[in-house]
């Protein structure tokens, strides 16, 4: 069950296996279909990250429409934000039962209800309920089959991949911005809400669109030849590794013991459906009722052996030292980028920028770089002589910079210039999956990369509400930047610590054997 060497990519000194079968590759792997689930994805990002991105024009809306405080309002954009994020894990749940297709499905009528239901609400706190809580799960439903079904059929060019579909994020939230504004003055906020509810039904076609993988296909990946530059990155992650490796042994033996306790039902139910037929023909609607439910009870026992063994079993993710330092940097860094904006609008108001804001959006600006940040830093980690991990490590510490800076500039133009360095710099978010994959293997990409959305989730539900509660106090925002910058440092100064830690210890071990 959990990854094997060849899943991860990295070299453990024995290659002998690697590349030994002749396997025909699926022409489906890095083309074909695979564009089509990149399209797919793209989409997603847009209905969805896109719609979030553009969540401070409704937010306007409801503190004029509720009167309630800025730090109160805050809360229905963050738990959108948030719970799409924070039920990652438990959405890794339902892929390893269901599969990406169907939960994607689900998901998409589940948020184009909360869109709906939200055109209703009576107060803020409805909002809560309907938009943050269930248009939130609904979401997370579509948003992580997106980025998994994306790592399963790219090999050779998955940074570029990623950063193609989820340039949506940018896409969208230049787009939903500008939808939205219009909806809201044509038509109030309310039917707007409505409307982009409808529009959330096609969230439901790219989930169609998410065509799995057969296993056999899935097995072949095992033997893709990897680039230069993912070798010369598993070389520096390569002891992050060997814990999911000590782990494998454990996985096989718990998935052999549940093959055979699934097959043992099975062939209970398939011997009492026999003998029905010689006993009575009435039997077998019944019998047949008790095998469907009995299949469902092996699936739904198979899929949780997996997801619990993930994050609690002797094979558990957290054994992975760099992997924990990359949850902890998660839970820091998001906040960073969604507090501009959701804010951003208000920060124009107080500056008396309305007017150039109106003619060009700052919220635009970062949307628009971010899609060429994006596929930008997409690109550059794909070449040969660029560690992914280098890239994914400079682009946050330019992103902290800009956040720290962004409360000194008082002009439209500085403040354009420092968005669009937080649009170009917060492009890295396409390179998580492909660092997540590179550290646990393309197995456990959904459950990893869960988890991370989780902890981004924390940091998105409550950075926003902090950031008001701040202005509520201070009647600025400039701690709130400040306060999240400095919160961002040392998450990313846990994503220094860690792999330094890692290097050493082997060195250490090799000069105590020598020694002895």
């Amino acid at each position: 069950m959990y990854a094997s060497r060849e899943d991860i990519g990295y070299d453990f000194g024995d290659d002998s296996k690697v590349g030994s079968k002749p396997i025909k590759p699926n022409p489906n792997i890095d083309g074909g279909w695979a564009w089509m689930i990149v399209l797919s994805s793209f989409l997603v990002h847009i209905l969805i990250m896109g719609s979030q991105m553009a969540l401070g024009i409704l937010n306007m809306e409801w503190l004029e429409e509720f009167n309630q405080s800025r730090g109160l309002t805050a809360w229905v954009s963050s738990l959108s934000m948030g719970i799409t994020l924070i039920v990652g894990p438990f959405i890794g749940l339902f892929i390893s039962m269901c599969g990406c297709r169907k939960t994607a499905i689900i998901g998409g009528i589940l948020n184009a209800l909360g869109w709906i239901l939200s055109a209703y609400a009576s107060n803020v706190h409805y909002l809560f309920l309907t938009f943050g809580v269930t248009a939130g799960i609904g979401s997370g439903m579509v948003y992580l089959p997106a980025v998994v079904m994306v790592g399963q059929y790219f090999q050779k060019r998955r940074a570029l991949a990623q950063g193609l579909s989820t340039t949506g994020t940018g896409f969208g939230a230049f787009l939903m911005t500008a939808l939205l504004k219009y909806l809201c003055i044509e038509f109030g906020w309310r039917n707007a809400m409505f409307i982009q509810g409808a529009i959330s039904l096609n969230l439901c076609v790219c989930g169609a669109l998410m065509r799995p993988l057969s296993p056999k296909d899935i097995v072949s990946e095992k033997y893709v030849v990897r680039s230069n530059s993912e070798d010369n990155q598993a070389k520096t992650l390569s002891h992050s590794a060997e814990t999911i490796k000590s782990n494998r042994v454990f996985s096989e033996e718990l998935e052999k013991k549940e093959e055979a306790t699934n097959d043992e039902v099975l062939d209970s139910v398939q011997h009492i459906e026999i003998g029905g037929k010689s006993r009575s023909g009435r039997n077998m609607y019944g019998l047949r009722i008790l095998k469907t439910a009995s299949q469902l009870t092996v699936t739904v026992r198979k899929g949780f052996a997996i997801w619990y063994s993930s994050y609690f079993g002797a094979a558990s993710l957290f054994t992975n030292r760099v992997f924990v330092a990359f949850i902890i940097w998660a839970l820091f860094a998001y906040s960073s980028f969604v507090i501009p904006f959701i804010h951003l609008p208000e920060i124009v108001k107080q500056y008396n920028l309305s007017h150039q804001d109106n003619i060009f959006p700052l919220t635009s600006i970062i949307a628009i770089v971010h899609i060429f940040g994006k596929v930008i830093l997409g690109i550059i980690s794909d070449l040969p002589c660029i560690s992914t991990w280098n890239v994914f490590l400079m682009a946050n510490f330019t992103l902290v910079t800009c956040i720290l800076t962004l409360p000194l500039m008082q002009t439209y133009v500085s403040l354009a210039v420092v968005c669009a360095l937080i649009g170009f710099s917060s492009g890295y978010f396409s390179l998580m999956p492909v660092v997540t994959e590179d550290l646990v293997g393309i197995k456990h990409l959904a459950n990893a990369y869960g988890i991370i959305i989780c902890a981004n989730g924390i940091s998105a539900l409550f950075g926003p509400p902090f950031a008001g509660w701040i202005y509520d106090i201070t009647h600025k925002y400039d701690f709130s930047f400040y306060i999240s910058g400095l919160l961002y440092m040392v998450g990313i100064i846990f994503l220094l610590i860690q792999p330094c830690i890692q290097k050493k210890q082997p060195r250490e071990k090799a000069t105590d054997e020598a020694q002895v």
